[in-house]
């Protein structure tokens, strides 16, 4: 595995943990806004399919913000977890959910190119394998994790853990995007000797 992989693991690993704590009582969540199953369905399908649809209009422009779309997706989702235990609407949360599948769509697709950009043809095989275990083990934990905090705590403490986490991963990105693409220094202005200012 090459060494520049190593903090799309990380990231993605935060984004992961944040995603897995969530969403298996997201459920949860709906029924106590007095929702049924089959609204649960529909929103569900709402963010299906405009995750589906963003990806036909972001993939023009993956290829050279690729790495930006991978932060913008995580703060995006840090933003809708903090809006969630506000919402009180189902109509709310299908427009949540709307935003979220969009947010999917820009990590879902940024992941897939980094992963490409970052390995070598031909020994991709390994890094992806790194990758899918250390993601796997942090969707695990998160649920676990999740299970206990419900008991004890309120589902909106999850949201907002789960936002803090989005948010972390977002960081982590940045920091990447800082490394590769450092702010230009402003140019200094000369002046001949005899110039009088």
């Amino acid at each position: 595995m090459r060494i520049s992989i190593k903090w799309l693991v990380r990231s993605q690993s935060i984004v992961t943990l944040a995603a897995g704590m969530i969403y298996p009582y997201y459920l949860l969540f709906l029924k106590n806004l007095g929702n049924s199953y089959s609204k649960y369905g529909l929103a569900f399908a709402v963010f299906t399919i405009s995750a589906a649809a963003a990806s036909q209009w972001l993939a023009r422009y993956l290829d050279q913000y690729g790495l930006r779309m991978l932060m913008l997706s995580s703060l995006g989702m840090a933003a809708v977890m903090l809006l969630f235990p506000w919402t009180s609407s189902y109509t709310a949360v299908l427009l949540l959910q709307l935003v979220m599948g969009v947010c999917n769509a820009m990590q879902r697709m940024s992941e897939r190119l980094l992963l490409a950009d970052y390995t070598e043809s031909g020994a991709r095989g390994p890094a992806i394998g790194h990758y899918q275990f250390w993601t796997s083990v942090a969707s695990g934990f998160a649920v676990m994790i999740g299970g206990y905090l419900i008991d004890y705590l309120t589902i909106n403490i999850l949201f907002y853990l789960s936002s803090a986490l989005y948010a972390a991963g977002a960081w982590a990105v940045w920091r990447r995007l800082v490394k590769e693409h450092p702010a230009k220094k402003p140019r200094s202005r000369s002046f001949p000797p005899d110039t009088v200012i």
